[in-house]
């Protein structure tokens, strides 16, 4: 696996959107849809509700393929691998941690995260789900949902995201 990536001095030259997009973590998510049109939600681990539930999402490594890594942080917080890609995001869309935040990813010098969104269609059986299937558990519970109701479900810092996202669906 390779080493995550670190945020960076801005380019010389670099516009100031680009500049500013440097200091977002490179991450990508994936909107899981079901044959029946319904989306996969995660319940998050050791996080009290109600604004708890998400789409599988993660950071992209060093020189990692962006549908590659969504697969794979699909593959480690579900246990999915039985998909068909339908389309991606085009660009990044941005979301800021908030004021306080604790996370690690805040700690080595992140503003916030940029992403690339997928969506794929689940073409496996629902035993294949396996929120356990790495060392790191992302999510206690899941559920098929409407897509519409992701954003009212998601932690409030990135539900500009998920609207941006979910009203593009």
């Amino acid at each position: 696996m390779n080493a995550p990536v670190r945020p960076k001095r801005p380019e010389k030259g670099a516009t100031p959107i680009d500049a500013d997009l440097q200091l977002y973590r490179p991450n990508v998510g994936v909107v899981l849809f079901n044959a029946d049109g319904r989306v996969w939600l995660g319940r998050r681990v050791h996080t009290p509700g109600p604004f708890n539930w998400q789409f599988p999402q993660g950071g992209v490594d060093d020189g990692e393929d962006l549908l590659t890594a969504a697969r794979r942080e699909l593959q480690e917080e579900t246990g999915v691998v039985s998909t068909d890609y339908l389309g991606r995001t085009e660009g990044w869309i941005t979301y800021d941690f908030p004021e306080g935040y604790k996370g690690s990813k805040i700690a080595k010098g992140w503003r916030g995260q940029k992403q690339v969104w997928f969506a794929l269609r689940f073409v496996g059986p629902e035993s294949e789900i396996n929120l356990f299937a790495h060392r790191h558990v992302e999510f206690d519970d899941w559920r098929w949902a409407e897509i519409d109701e992701a954003p009212d479900l998601v932690v409030e810092f990135k539900r500009p995201a998920y609207v941006k996202r979910c009203m593009k669906s």
